[in-house]
């Protein structure tokens, strides 16, 4: 089958395109407003798109609470979902009025970061402390602003959780990374296997 996206006349019951691009990490997103008040939110076009400097970026669909606090204090915090999180990464997900807290609604725990002024999950294995770098509205083909904003931020400060560190690498069988798949799917990411990149002899 072929269909061109701007007639999305596929002939399924749902879109397939985030099924296509899938597995997607969850940039589950910590945020404080300039009020003082704390948000929480999962994203699933989210990822990490450079080493050296360590670079991350979250895309909301609209002006939404993270992307807001991004925009105001300058800073955000990203922390791992692992799959015994799963349930309460959902919930965090509800549309609450702004300024109530989704680690309230989830019951999580809400931590300070230590080198920026925002939250974090207390119970997440990973987090990442991030300073916004830019923010950017991505345009269409016709030179319109899409929907989307797109929110990067340079990771100044990593925490780990000690308990998932085997042989000096993170263990995925115990951290158990949550995907987003298509849909209302989800998978998570304790099956690994190892590839070697192949030699190649230069000239």
């Amino acid at each position: 089958m072929f269909y061109t996206t701007d007639s999305n006349r596929h002939g399924l019951a749902h879109d397939p395109f985030k099924a296509i691009v899938s597995p997607r990490p969850i940039g589950w997103i910590g945020s404080k407003g300039r009020d003082g008040s704390i948000n929480l939110a999962p994203y699933s076009f989210f990822n990490a798109v450079a080493d050296r400097p360590k670079l991350v970026m979250f895309s909301s669909a609209g002006r939404k609470h993270s992307q807001r606090n991004a925009a105001e204090t300058g800073v955000f915090t990203c922390n791992f979902v692992s799959r015994d999180l799963a349930e309460k990464m959902n919930l965090s997900s509800a549309a609450l009025p702004y300024g109530d807290s989704e680690f309230d609604f989830a019951g999580l725990t809400a931590k300070p970061a230590q080198l920026i002024d925002a939250p974090y999950v207390g119970e997440a294995f990973a987090v990442l402390e991030c300073r916004v770098t830019e923010i950017i509205e991505p345009k269409t083909l016709s030179g319109e602003p899409s929907e989307n904003i797109l929110v990067f931020g340079e990771v100044v400060g990593i925490r780990i959780d000690e308990a998932i560190v085997r042989d000096g690498r993170l263990d995925m069988s115990i951290a158990r990374p949550l995907a987003r798949m298509g849909y209302m799917d989800y998978s998570e990411g304790s099956d690994v296997f190892e590839m070697i990149r192949p030699k190649t002899q230069q000239g």
